[in-house]
Order: structure tokens, then C-alpha cells, then sequence
């Protein structure tokens, strides 16, 4: 098992920047392929990006060139920088890990979620 905890949402201005962390934990953290999602009231779960064990990176197309994953094996865990947000970007943030040893990110199979941190973006 994988246990994950984000941290770093906030209240931000339209344009600004905000960064995410989450914390893994458990079993073995670092074989596993770690991603980011959200989900807005009303709106289904959407993919943003996600890293393999050894650092192969995906972008959603809506967030590509804007946001960026990257892993940090010494705090055990992955980063989710933001940049220009726009209030579309309203959501909760959540963290997901699955497919140990799994070399390719854009089908990483998820298993294990964090709770969500919020993220507003105001206009």
C-alpha cells in the first residue's frame, strides 16, 4: 500500500503561480509511477500529468507548457508546479500512485489517491 497527503493549495490570483506537494509513504514509493489530477464541482475527474518510476513525464494537453511534474525521491514524494492560472484552474488537486516499475506515463494504472488539496484561482 501507498499512502499519499498533498499539501501547498491556496487562494491565488488569475496569472499567478502555485506549487503542490504530495507525500508518499508505504510501500516502497519510489518504484511507483506518481500523477496529478482534479476535479471541480460539478465536472468529472481530469487527468493533468503524471511521472514514472524513472522520470518518463505525460501532460494533459489543457495543462501542457503550463504546469509541471516532477519527483522528489529524497522527500519521498512529487511536485505539481502551476503557472499562469486561469479560474478555470478551480479545483481540488489530488495526488495518485500505481504501476510499479511501470516505464510508461501516459497509462500509468493508478491504484492508490490522496484526499485532494484545494486550489481557488480568482478573476
Amino acid at each position: 500500500q501507498v499512502q499519499l497527503v498533498e499539501s501547498g493549495g491556496e487562494l491565488v490570483q488569475a496569472g499567478g503561480s502555485v506549487r503542490l506537494f504530495c507525500a508518499a509513504s508505504g510501500r516502497t514509493p519510489s518504484i511507483y509511477g506518481l500523477g496529478w489530477f482534479r476535479q471541480a464541482p460539478g465536472k468529472e475527474r481530469e487527468f493533468l500529468a503524471g511521472v514514472t518510476w524513472n522520470e518518463a513525464k505525460y501532460y494533459a494537453e489543457s495543462v501542457e507548457g503550463r504546469f509541471t511534474i516532477s519527483r522528489d525521491n529524497d522527500k519521498g514524494g512529487v511536485w505539481l508546479q502551476m503557472n499562469r492560472l486561469k479560474p478555470e484552474d478551480t479545483a481540488v488537486y489530488v495526488c495518485a500512485a500505481g504501476g510499479p516499475w511501470h516505464s510508461q506515463a501516459h497509462n500509468i494504472p493508478y491504484e492508490y489517491w490522496g484526499q485532494g488539496t484545494q486550489v481557488t484561482v480568482s478573476s
